[in-house]
């Protein structure tokens, strides 16, 4: 099973939210402030990539372990967008519906990679 993670990792839906995800992140921080370009806004979409790039890199390892590993990584960057999203919000960056909508839909994110993590100790 973890042969095929590796080779197919795209094709996983959490993938493919994830990747969805960081356009939201984009369209989103375009609207920031200027003066947040290199801070908030920069932080926000490292941490929206980095949720996909981890799935990449940890799919790459030959080690349910390890890809386990990344997936954690993965998770983590998850919980630093809500923070960011939380900042951003509390900052009038934008309204409580997006900000509702950009934690729905990263916990919806975290949930899978939760469900997937546990479902490679199963194997």
């Amino acid at each position: 099973m973890i042969g095929v993670l590796i080779h197919k990792f795209s094709e996983l839906k959490v993938y493919q939210k994830a990747l969805l995800f960081t356009k939201l992140v984009r369209k989103t921080t375009k609207s920031f402030p200027k003066d947040e370009m290199f801070v908030l806004s920069s932080q926000f979409k490292r941490a929206a990539d980095s949720i996909v790039l981890n799935i990449a890199e940890g799919a790459g390892n030959n080690s349910k372990k390890e890809f386990s590993r990344f997936l954690d990584y993965s998770i983590r960057s998850g919980f630093e967008c809500i923070g960011c999203s939380d900042i951003a919000h509390e900052n009038e960056f934008f309204n409580a519906s997006t900000h509702k909508e950009i934690v729905g839909a990263v916990n919806e994110i975290i949930a899978m990679l939760d469900g997937l993590q546990k479902s490679l100790r199963r194997l």
